[in-house]
């Protein structure tokens, strides 16, 4: 295993486009690289890795569920990092924590024992909605105090922009380097840190590991395995269903909006075969085919606490009989 691993932290908020970045970014790895993304989520069912999932070697996905980064570092953090890097021996990291979470903490305990020396903690980049912030909804507070320490702010959504809007944005964020774009698209030139390679192979590099928990199994392939929880100002619920269970992806949708969410994101097994799906506050669902095909995953957040059998009872209308 390498040491010093280029290691990049892609944070932003809930919806800004990380994943999108991310998936973007990896289309462009070089032939002769071994990359691995660790994601972090707010939710418990894990969604993220299911969304980047695409055909071909030379990528290895992990993630950590149930909250941000740097306050789960104590153990799921600490054991899913370590044990990611054992896996894919790679030439070059990516994290993406929670838009929820606190990626200044973060990028600090990356720079102390047990990574001190493993990794190599590129500038980070930050991906903002550059339409909701010309709209005058305010950065959130935890990302906020990533500013100082980003190296790229990807102001994404950017198309509907005017001259004067992009000039505003610009005096609010004196001395960063910007890069506008649409559809979270980033040239890998344009990576703080691109030219950044590991050092010095070793083969006992002492890392956290454990055995870890089981994931969850069905009992019923009927039923699903539900998951929930409350942090950070926030209420999460999450679904894995059986591979061999389908839904109707226009009544999903139909339920969908009668609920009152701040962000959906989805990979089911429809009719039509398997889908994805990743919406922000009500937008309307944009679906998309997904190589992922290990089981069908839901999960919504909401401001506040759901009735949970009347969330089920819905979505299980949807299913397909």
């Amino acid at each position: 295993m390498l040491q010093h691993i280029p290691t990049h932290v892609i944070a932003g908020p809930l919806g800004a486009g990380k994943t999108s970045l991310i998936r973007h970014l990896l289309a462009q790895r070089p032939a002769n690289e071994r990359w691995a993304v660790l994601i972090n989520e707010f939710g418990q069912i894990g969604l993220d890795a299911a969304l980047l999932t695409q055909a071909g070697d030379g990528i290895a996905l992990g993630e950590v569920a149930g909250g941000c980064l740097c306050c789960v570092n104590g153990a799921p953090f600490q054991i899913g990092l370590g044990r990611l890097l054992r896996k894919a021996r790679p030439d070059r990291l990516f994290i993406e924590p929670s838009g929820l979470g606190h990626p200044a903490q973060l990028l600090r305990q990356l720079s102390q024992a047990p990574w001190l020396g493993v990794l190599a903690v590129q500038p980070c980049v930050l991906v903002l909605d550059a339409r909701a912030m010309a709209d005058g909804k305010p950065l959130p507070d935890a990302q906020r105090q990533t500013l100082a320490d980003a190296g790229l702010l990807v102001l994404n959504k950017s198309e509907t922009l005017t001259q004067a809007d992009r000039e505003q944005l610009s005096a609010q964020l004196p001395g960063r380097a910007l890069y506008w774009t649409q559809h979270a698209v980033l040239p890998i030139d344009r990576l703080p840190g691109q030219a950044a390679r590991g050092s010095g192979a070793v083969d006992n590099m002492s890392l956290p590991r454990s055995l870890g928990q089981m994931p969850a199994r069905w009992t019923d392939p009927r039923l699903p395995i539900c998951l929930y929880q409350q942090q950070d100002g926030a209420w999460s619920i999450g679904w894995r269903w059986h591979p061999s269970q389908q839904f109707d992806a226009a009544a999903l949708v139909r339920w969908l909006q009668d609920q009152d969410w701040k962000r959906a994101k989805m990979v089911i097994h429809s009719v039509d075969g398997w889908v994805s799906a990743n919406a922000l506050e009500g937008a309307a669902l944009e679906w998309q085919a997904s190589e992922w095909r290990e089981d069908s995953r839901i999960e919504l957040i909401f401001d506040q606490p759901q009735d949970i059998d009347r969330l089920q009872a819905g979505l299980m209308s949807a299913r397909c009989a």
